[in-house]
């Protein structure tokens, strides 16, 4: 894991792939401009923009994520990756984003999201998530902490080592008021599964908006109570 620097209330991280602008609604006005210069101030390296796919209520439509390829690259000495955090449909890991603009991003994180995916018993959505890793722009499995939408970790994380793709440990799940159910106990068995079998995972703020962008504190707080190998977090895909 990079190293991160120190600000007086927060350890912010050196790269954040899983944040969002006002192209995913939600509420935030903040642009991927403003994401950057925010990013530039906390003295960040990597900043990943990864907007909710076009099925998520609010968000922009795939014309959005068919042109980032066009967006600077580096904006204020930040380095910016362009994806998107696709939603998965249905229980074949259909995915809201098709694959011609998916080969264009340079990375995907695959999430389920209430309404959009009606969850079904672990075994259906442990395989839902293993089908919709099966493009090789898709990086990264978004929150797959949820008690809502039930997954056999051991199985997912044997799934994400065979495709190159990383289990997220998001921070917003493990805040004290997370709209998400159970994560703390889920984390802790998706980082004993990973552990386990050596699997590589990302830590990333879930910031909607520039206020929380590289602020993994809480993720980081538990890998270090876990004991999790640091050599098995990393930056980037």
């Amino acid at each position: 894991m990079e190293k991160s620097i120190q600000n007086p209330t927060i350890t912010y991280q050196k790269t954040d792939l899983h944040t969002h602008t006002c192209a995913s609604g939600h509420g935030t006005t903040d642009s991927i401009t403003d994401l950057a210069r925010e990013a530039a101030k906390r003295q960040m390296k990597v900043l990943g923009i990864s907007d909710h796919g076009p099925a998520s209520p609010g968000s922009a439509g795939l014309s959005y994520f068919r042109s980032l390829f066009l967006c600077e690259p580096k904006r204020f000495g930040i380095h910016l990756r362009y994806g998107a955090e696709a939603n998965i449909l249905d229980k074949d890991g259909r995915l809201d984003i098709p694959d011609e603009i998916l080969t264009n991003l340079d990375y995907c994180i695959v999430s389920m999201h209430r309404p959009i995916y009606a969850s079904g018993s672990a075994v259906e959505n442990t395989k839902a998530y293993i089908r919709a890793m099966r493009h090789p722009n898709v990086k990264i499995i978004g929150h797959c902490d949820d008690s809502r939408f039930p997954v056999d970790y051991s199985e997912l994380a044997k799934a994400a080592l065979s495709f190159g793709v990383m289990p997220e440990l998001n921070n917003v799940s493990l805040l004290p008021d997370s709209y998400r159910l159970d994560c703390r106990a889920n984390a802790i068995r998706l980082l004993q599964s990973c552990e386990a079998l050596s699997c590589p995972i990302v830590l990333s703020s879930d910031s909607h908006g520039r206020t929380h962008i590289g602020d993994v504190a809480s993720a980081s707080a538990l890998v270090a109570e876990m004991g999790f190998p640091l050599r098995l977090i990393v930056s980037e895909p």
